[in-house]
């Protein structure tokens, strides 16, 4: 059965198709009645829809992972488009669709972002960055080309976490054409290996949780120790290791913001503005897919709660 997307129907249109369950959360109405929220996505995007009076069967049968067919209809609640069901039941044994035809994926073939990623450090000119950098991504080279760069914000869909590089590999090399004082192999590497430790952090690329070690350590603490053991690995004992260390530590800019350490290292301020801007375009381009010219989009949380306006003239 075709689809046209879950997130290419006008409010008030209906709908009937096959959609996977991303996240299921149980709640209690004022009734005192049980229900679902549950997050629903094709390759076009997610929506929130409801089942209410749920039984204790609903409850284990409409959960992640699960591939649905639907009939309802689109509402606008609360400054964002709602799905309002009518009817659910799981897909049929006999019914032809996958979770492959449901999964949102970057727009990049896996083989295409390897080669990019491939080509940057082959550039590198440091020995000792090179070969760690080298080291950590073939280790980590099948999750890395799996999995999305966090479980929501930006970059949420399979393969997000290499699109996400790729993207900030043009941009650190726009950069440093720009600025040719700074020591492209560090940017690179930095780039590449700052969100790597995610393939620990989080559980895979369906419907993404945060591991036992996510919670408890976080990526960039993960992603330090492994620096640390792969130069030990590779006997390099250079200001390199530690530098590098510094870079992952201080990516996120501000210890507000989760980041350890703030950047002291030129290249590793430049790391902290250039995964922000990546970061976030792809909210604002996921956003503003969803709404029409002249509309605004829903409020943002990781923008500061902001609605951003699509102006009339865009397309």
């Amino acid at each position: 059965m075709k689809q046209k997307g879950i997130l290419n129907y006008e409010v008030g249109e209906q709908v009937e198709c096959f959609l996977l369950i991303k996240s299921s959360t149980k709640g209690i109405a004022s009734n005192g009645k049980p229900f679902l929220t549950l997050i629903l996505q094709d390759k076009t995007g997610d929506i929130e829809a409801k089942v209410w009076d749920v039984s204790p069967e609903d409850e284990t049968v409409y959960v992640a992972q699960h591939i649905v067919r639907v009939l309802g209809e689109i509402h606008h609640y609360r400054g964002r488009n709602q799905l309002k069901l009518k009817k659910l039941r799981s897909k049929e044994e006999h019914e032809q669709v996958t979770l492959a035809d449901l999964l949102e994926t970057a727009p990049l073939k896996q083989e295409e972002m390897i080669s990019k990623i491939t080509t940057a450090i082959f550039e590198m000119e440091n020995p000792n960055i090179q070969r760690i950098t080298r080291h950590l991504l073939n280790k980590y080279k099948e999750e890395f080309l799996q999995y999305p760069a966090a479980t929501k914000n930006h970059h949420e869909f399979v393969s997000g976490l290499a699109y996400h590089v790729v993207c900030m590999l043009d941009l650190a090399k726009s950069t440093a054409d720009l600025y040719p004082s700074l020591d492209k192999d560090l940017l690179y590497a930095g780039v590449i290996l700052h969100d790597l430790g995610k393939v620990t952090e989080l559980s895979g690329p369906i419907s993404t949780m945060y591991t036992v070690e996510g919670n408890l350590l976080g990526h960039i603490s993960i992603m330090v120790s492994e620096i640390k053991k792969a130069a030990e690995e590779l006997n390099i004992d250079g200001e390199e290791v530690m530098v590098l260390q510094h870079l992952v530590l201080s990516h996120h800019g501000k210890l507000e913001w989760g980041s350890p350490k703030q950047p002291i290292i030129k290249e590793a301020e430049i790391l902290h503005y250039i995964d922000n801007i990546d970061a976030k375009m792809n909210m604002l381009d996921r956003a503003l897919q969803r709404v029409k010219p002249g509309e605004y989009t829903e409020r943002i949380f990781a923008m500061d709660n902001r609605s951003f306006y699509k102006p009339t003239f865009h397309k």
